[in-house]
């Protein structure tokens, strides 16, 4: 699926950018790392953010679409949003979700390239976390969304609904790395350190959510 908004198509290169944010299951803390990334800048006069669509695997969907992405930056400053060349919703692999450093979302940027990954959430809707309870800090975070904390053969899970998926990928995990996108591009949140990076994303994420609620 492309967005009906005018989309130029994207070709693969060679050039690293630097990753930041993205909600990692099931721990809090994000990752941060470098990726080879494949995107080319856009072209003068070009439409942005291009948008890419990938096939999620079966076991897999996407909560939201490019049309919601495009809806929410309508309700920011343009200026917040104005330089994100690309929206990426990426697949990925059911073994790959599985790893704990695996990332809900990430901002990529390098090459003249500001990209918001997105990966898809699992069809049964849970976020599983083992034999271990997880912690208030975690129940915290997520209670926000209100998911449903069960516990069933030997394995603690998050049950979520559509609307929830989608209220969170929306009101957090864009905002969180628009967050990340403004702090390291034009240094209005923080210095480039691990600790004030996060802090920098998820405190614009959370003042931007309150203002739409608003």
């Amino acid at each position: 699926m492309i967005s009906s908004r005018k989309v130029t198509a994207w070709k693969k290169n060679r050039k690293f950018g630097d990753v930041f944010g993205g909600r990692t299951f099931p721990k809090l803390p994000d990752k941060i790392f470098n990726r080879l990334h494949s995107l080319n800048p856009p072209v003068k006069n070009q439409e942005v953010p291009i948008t890419i669509t990938e096939n999620p695997s079966r076991d897999f969907f996407f909560p939201i679409t490019p049309e919601d992405i495009l809806t929410e930056f309508k309700n920011l400053p343009p200026e917040h949003t104005d330089d994100i060349t690309h929206i990426w919703f990426r697949r990925i692999s059911k073994k790959d979700f599985q790893k704990k450093d695996f990332s809900q979302a990430a901002f990529i940027c390098g090459s003249k390239v500001r990209v918001i990954i997105f990966h898809p959430f699992p069809k049964d809707l849970r976020i599983n976390f083992g034999k271990k309870k997880p912690s208030d800090k975690i129940k915290r975070f997520y209670g926000k969304w209100s998911p449903e904390l069960n516990f069933s053969n030997d394995n603690w899970y998050l049950q979520w609904t559509e609307p929830e998926i989608k209220k969170y990928y929306l009101e957090h995990l864009l905002l969180h790395e628009i967050g990340h996108h403004l702090d390291w591009y034009r240094h209005e949140w923080s210095k480039a350190n691990h600790k004030q990076v996060e802090d920098a994303a998820n405190n614009y994420a959370f003042l931007r959510a309150k203002n739409v609620k608003e």
